[in-house]
C-alpha cells in the first residue's frame, strides 16, 4: 500500500514550467534599423545642405550689398502642369525646363521693338557671364497666338545665341510669373532657378552690370551644386 501511495505520489508531481522566448525581437535589429534610419536622414541632409547654405547666402546673407532685382520670397515653384507648346503646337513638358538658371522675357509674339529690345538685352547679359553662361538657358515666353516674324526667329536660332521660344496661355502663367503692381508681365525679366523656382523680378529694361551682379551671385553661391547643362 504504501509503495503504491508512494508511486502515486511520484507519478502526479509537477513537471517545471519552460519558457519560450524565441519569437521575442532581436534588439540589435531594431538597433541596426535605426542606425540604418540615422544613416539615411544623414545622407539627405548631406545632399540638401550645398542648396540650403546657397539660398541662405543669398537671400539672407546677401553678400557685396542688395540684390539690384527684386528677390521674391518665398520663391515661386513652376507649377508641374504649366500648360506650354512649342511654335508648332507641340506640348512640351514644364519639367524639360529644369536643370539650368533661366532668364526669361515674357513678349507677345507679335515682338515689335520694345520687346526686340529686351531680347537683345537677353542675349547680351547672358554673353556677359562669360564662362558661366552655359549655366543659363534663355527663354521667350509667348502669352498669345501670334506667331514671330520668321527673321526673328533665323536670329534667335543662331548658334550660340539660341534662345527657347514657347507658347503659355497668359492667365495660367500669371498664375507663376507675376509682374509689380501696376505693370505688366514683359516689363521684367524674370529668374528661375535650376529647381524650377521663379525667384528675382529685374526690370525689363535693367541697368545691364547691375542684373548681371545679381546672375553673378546667384551662379556663385550656387556653384556647389548647379552644373553646366541638364
Amino acid at each position: 500500500m504504501s509503495g503504491s501511495n508512494s508511486s502515486a505520489r511520484g507519478s502526479a508531481s509537477p513537471e517545471p514550467l519552460s519558457f519560450a522566448v524565441h519569437s521575442l525581437p532581436d534588439p540589435r535589429i531594431a538597433t541596426q534599423q535605426r542606425a540604418g534610419r540615422l544613416k539615411m536622414l544623414l545622407v539627405l541632409a548631406l545632399c540638401a545642405a550645398p542648396v540650403i547654405a546657397s539660398y541662405f547666402t543669398f537671400y539672407v546673407v546677401q553678400p557685396r550689398g542688395q540684390a539690384y532685382g527684386e528677390l521674391i520670397t518665398p520663391a515661386v515653384e513652376m507649377p508641374a502642369d504649366l500648360p506650354l507648346s512649342d511654335l508648332n503646337g507641340q506640348a512640351v513638358a514644364p519639367a524639360s525646363l529644369r536643370g539650368q538658371w533661366l532668364l526669361i522675357a515674357v513678349q507677345p509674339g507679335g515682338c515689335g521693338s520694345d520687346c526686340e529690345r529686351q531680347l537683345y538685352v537677353q542675349r547680351q547679359l547672358r554673353e556677359m557671364l562669360g564662362k558661366e553662361r552655359e549655366r543659363v538657358d534663355k527663354l521667350w515666353l509667348i502669352p498669345d497666338a501670334a506667331q514671330p516674324r520668321a527673321e526673328l526667329l533665323a536670329a534667335l536660332s543662331q548658334k550660340g545665341a539660341e534662345v527657347t521660344v514657347l507658347r503659355v496661355p497668359q492667365e495660367r502663367l500669371q498664375a507663376w510669373l507675376q509682374p509689380a503692381s501696376g505693370q505688366a508681365l514683359g516689363a521684367h525679366f524674370y529668374i528661375v532657378d535650376p529647381l524650377g523656382r521663379w525667384m528675382l523680378r529685374a526690370p525689363g529694361e535693367p541697368d545691364p552690370k547691375k542684373l548681371k551682379a545679381d546672375l553673378d551671385k546667384l551662379l556663385r553661391a550656387s556653384a556647389s551644386w548647379d552644373k553646366p547643362g541638364r
